[in-house]
């Protein structure tokens, strides 16, 4: 009936979790998900349909919790917001920002700063997430403590087609995944993997 999709309707075929904790990032096709000064001007002109297969709408509409490193919430902060910051706030959902320093605030968000084991946090989350998923902002270190805890389930990753050459790597760690979909979105090569568990 009504409501937002639940986790089965990320995807199109019915193989996976009820609920999952995902990474869902864009990256370069040389494995970086910024460039060595930290920007994303090599990936905000490209075209895509957010509407569109793997795209930002219908993943955010599953979406119940959502992580982020103190890196990528400046950046946010920095470049995502205008002069409105509760308006332009872009996450409607309960955010835990993983730090170890004071940051600002934004009026109105419910963002939550911890310093606390991904662990211990993750169990929060869940349980505020409800029967949505939990989404992995990045950066890419911070899923990856994830997939060391044997938290993080899924990956989706847009690959844009521009190649970097260095900067903030995708997720540096040895991670098995299993290929569950690829499908084009406009510029992007878009993927979905499960992680495999020993």
């Amino acid at each position: 009936a009504g409501g937002p999709p639940r986790r089965r309707d990320v995807g199109d075929r019915g193989y996976r979790d009820p609920v999952a904790t995902i990474y869902y990032t864009a990256s370069s096709i040389d494995g970086f998900i910024a460039d060595e000064y930290h920007s994303l001007s090599w990936l905000l002109t490209r075209d895509v349909d957010p509407a569109g297969p793997m795209g930002h709408e219908s993943f955010m509409a599953t979406v119940g919790a959502v992580a982020m490193g103190a890196t990528t919430y400046q950046w946010v902060l920095d470049n995502g917001l205008g002069e409105d910051r509760e308006r332009d706030w872009p996450y409607q959902v309960p955010t835990w920002v993983f730090t170890h320093r004071d940051l600002e605030l934004v009026p109105g968000a419910d963002i939550r700063l911890t310093q606390g084991p991904v662990e211990t946090v993750h169990e929060q989350m869940r349980e505020a997430a409800g029967d949505r998923n939990v989404w992995v902002v990045g950066g890419g270190d911070l899923a990856g403590q994830f997939a060391d805890a044997g938290l993080l389930d899924e990956l989706m990753v847009q690959y844009a087609p521009v190649s970097l050459g260095r900067g903030t790597p995708l997720l540096p760690r040895w991670v098995e995944l299993e290929l569950l979909d690829t499908v084009r979105n406009r510029d992007f090569a878009c993927t979905h993997y499960r992680v495999v568990r020993a």
